[in-house]
């Protein structure tokens, strides 16, 4: 069997260059996963993800615009003007069907892109996110947030980010992934941070296409997730026809870092659902 490795690759896609990683698959039928990371996170947080996957899996992790190694181009960001970039990609690459993977913004990116072309996606996971709006109170939090970025800077931004998206087990014992969700934090600009707020707090509501899902979708919640509320996620569960939902222990708003080994196993169990 051929050494498979995770390669670094860059692609001009409009007004931005697109960084990611790439996994080729070495067998047939070839099947594809696209991993959408969080806000304010990069491709990185998905390696032990690429690092699972079937002979018979290309497996792609891309840093969203404004984020990790890929430019920010115009800068007005929205999570619509996301979902579009991730389709012109996926064109680009000549991918005619993908599964997407998507945690906390990334599966809004998912969610907002299965209402754009449908026809292109052949799986979903969603872990950690939900298809709803930011109500008012959520909106002023992130408003809040981007008052103290730009007062206090990335450094504290980066500290309370984390305590917040781990769970207290992880915190004790992934001291690697805890300063993996730092150190990517500190990577993104002042700018991108704050115009990622923005692009989260106007996000429209995906929940009518909820219904309209049609492929093998599987919903993951850390149990200890602080941030998207489990009966959110359960709405998601209810409204896809046919989709599977975990809760996984001990984890916070990160399952794929906190525990890789049974996220990674729901993944590739998905993934054989795949036609």
């Amino acid at each position: 069997m051929a050494d498979r490795i995770i390669k670094s690759n860059k692609i001009r896609i409009g007004d931005i260059s697109i960084s990611y990683y790439i996994k080729k698959a070495t067998e047939r039928p070839e099947k594809t996963i696209i991993f959408l990371h969080g806000f304010p996170f990069n491709k990185k947080m998905w390696r032990e993800q690429l690092e699972s996957l079937e002979d018979n899996v290309t497996g792609i992790a891309i840093d969203i615009r404004g984020h990790g190694n890929t430019t920010k181009g115009h800068g007005f960001f929205s999570v619509d003007v996301f979902a579009k970039d991730l389709g012109v990609f996926m064109r680009k690459l000549e991918i005619d069907k993908a599964v997407l993977c998507g945690i906390s913004m990334g599966g809004y990116i998912a969610l907002r892109a299965y209402q754009l072309f449908p026809e292109k996606i052949s799986g979903l996971i969603l872990a950690d996110t939900h298809s709803k709006p930011d109500d008012n109170a959520g909106k002023q939090k992130r408003f809040d947030a981007i008052q103290a970025v730009l007062q206090y800077g990335r450094r504290p931004y980066a500290i309370g980010f984390t305590g917040n998206v781990f769970s207290k087990k992880s915190i004790e014992n992934k001291p690697d992934a805890v300063e993996l969700i730092k150190s990517s934090i500190r990577r993104n600009s002042i700018e991108s941070i704050c115009a990622t707020l923005l692009a989260l707090a106007s996000r429209t509501d995906t929940t009518e296409v909820l219904s309209k899902i049609n492929v093998p979708t599987l919903i993951v919640r850390g149990k200890e997730d602080k941030i998207t509320p489990a009966e959110l996620m359960e709405e998601l569960n209810k409204n896809i026809k046919g989709s599977k939902y975990i809760e996984m222990a001990d984890c916070g708003h990160l399952p794929n870092l906190e525990n890789p080994e049974d996220f990674n196993l729901h993944m590739n169990k998905l993934l054989l659902e795949v036609v």
